[in-house]
């Protein structure tokens, strides 16, 4: 006889997404699943109804959120007011998590001092590595010394110069699937902000590199959201391929992202001026959110049709959702995840395109890589 009712494995098959039968087992001792239905050999039978919970219970482990804060979320019957001791508990977490972040980013840093070394640096990066080996001391004692150590080990850093790219080889993933071009762009906007794990928030959308090298070729508009951003793109380079730079909120005082978004929303001519940039421009976003936002609306609604976004306005809620919005889009664009931005990633994603454009103008190795 036919049945609505779901067994646990039919329950974790529906569910996907690596879910075991004892994962459900301890959700329901948690109470993240309520009681269910048993069978007459005693058992359980759920029905869609906890396909869909089990399946928002995933999703939000996945995003990082604790089990006990997950029961929280969705056992709140409030859909307006927010629970202020659920709120306190998230709030807690975020810091836990950034305090996380903070060891791991020292970790990084005492990575970095060893493996970004180049050539001119890596007789004294093994004698560094020795020492290490070598150390055995008590605590304090020997914290001293690694700082003696890190010291004698930038002590080389006076008697040359630094061959960035090499120090690079040591520290990026594997960039092997991806073109030339784009190499050498995620190569320049980690050599901007000094953070390898950059590369792994940057995202391009499929054709972006050639739909920019066409419009550049063309002589498009650049269009900035900011004087700042206009400032610090390659003027020399952009005149060479005969492009001009435009500024859409026109105010040389602006120098901050809450000047920026303040501006856009209080000056109806910013928003207007947005609405009658040209078809095949290049669009620049390196600070306000909104900007963003009201541009890939007006995408959607094919109300302006740029050659390619560059999307990195800098912001907590905004900025991220602006930043979805746009990978979300047909429109070619390149941004990258999360709150990370800023005006000088959005000018050096634009320059590293023009340098790799007018050095390499046959290249087409882009064509045949991601």
């Amino acid at each position: 006889m036919k049945t609505d009712h779901l067994t646990i494995k039919e329950l974790t098959d529906a569910v996907g997404g690596g879910v075991t039968p004892r994962m459900v087992r301890h959700y329901h001792t948690l109470g993240l699943l309520p009681p269910v239905k048993r069978s007459e050999s005693n058992y359980r039978l759920y029905t869609q109804q906890d396909v869909q919970r089990l399946q928002r219970v995933i999703a939000l482990k996945q995003q990082g959120f604790q089990l006990s804060h997950i029961r929280h979320l969705l056992d709140s019957h409030s859909e307006e007011n927010l629970d202020p001791t659920l709120m306190v508990q998230l709030q807690q977490q975020y810091h836990s998590v950034i305090q996380q972040i903070t060891r791991l980013r020292q970790t990084a840093f005492a990575l970095e001092g060893l493996l970004g070394r180049d050539q001119n640096c890596q007789i004294t990066q093994a004698e560094a590595l020795a020492q290490l080996k070598c150390l055995d001391v008590d605590v304090q004692e020997g914290l001293g010394k690694l700082d003696q150590l890190w010291m004698n080990l930038d002590a080389e850093t006076t008697t040359h110069p630094e061959a960035f790219q090499e120090s690079l080889k040591h520290l990026l993933p594997d960039l092997s699937a991806y073109s030339e071009i784009t190499i050498h762009l995620l190569h320049q906007l980690v050599l901007a902000c000094g953070d390898v794990s950059l590369v792994n928030a940057v995202r391009l959308s499929q054709g972006a590199i050639a739909t920019a090298r066409d419009a550049l070729k063309g002589g498009c508009l650049i269009m900035t959201d900011v004087p700042v951003v206009a400032a610090a793109l390659d003027q020399t380079r952009l005149a060479h391929l005969g492009c001009t730079v435009e500024t859409l909120i026109d105010e040389p005082h602006i120098t901050g992202v809450s000047e920026a978004e303040q501006a856009f929303w209080n000056h109806d001519h910013c928003q207007r001026r947005l609405q009658q940039i040209p078809k095949g421009c290049v669009l620049v976003i390196g600070y306000a959110p909104s900007v963003l936002l009201t541009a890939c609306k007006l995408m959607e609604q094919q109300q302006i049709q740029p050659a390619l976004v560059i999307g990195m306005p800098i912001g907590f809620s905004h900025a991220p959702g602006a930043k979805r919005r746009l990978i979300n889009t047909p429109v070619p664009h390149i941004t990258i995840q999360g709150s990370l931005g800023g005006g000088l990633l959005a000018a050096v994603t634009l320059n590293a395109l023009v340098e790799t454009l007018i050095a390499k103008p046959d290249c087409h190795c882009y064509l045949t890589c991601l």
